[in-house]
């Protein structure tokens, strides 16, 4: 398993991927050139706010508020790490934000 991102690292979708709705499929996809990962509707509202501007904490009280819910910090975490394996998302690190 990977280390955790250094603190105040900002998910965003790898650069291999692309995110999107699919109308078709009545989902959010990641695209890439090989095929098409289906997201569940939990997936997509996560990777939906991983935008390289937004940090761990940030998503998940962005997710809080839209779902009128509380404690999501550690499925949150764990999907992200799943992703990262996966390669579906990289951290913007640096002090620049992603445009």
């Amino acid at each position: 398993m990977k280390p955790l991102p250094p603190a105040g690292a900002r998910p965003r979708i790898a650069r291999l991927f692309r995110f999107q709705w699919e109308p078709a499929q009545q989902a959010y996809v990641l695209l890439y050139p090989e095929g098409m990962v289906k997201l569940n509707q939990s997936a997509g509202e996560i990777l939906k706010r991983c935008d390289g501007r937004r940090a761990v904490d940030d998503v998940v009280a962005d997710l809080e508020q839209t779902f009128a819910t509380s404690g999501l910090a550690a499925e949150v975490t764990a999907f992200l790490g799943m992703a990262e394996e996966k390669g579906w998302i990289d951290w913007n690190v640096g002090a620049e934000v992603a445009a």
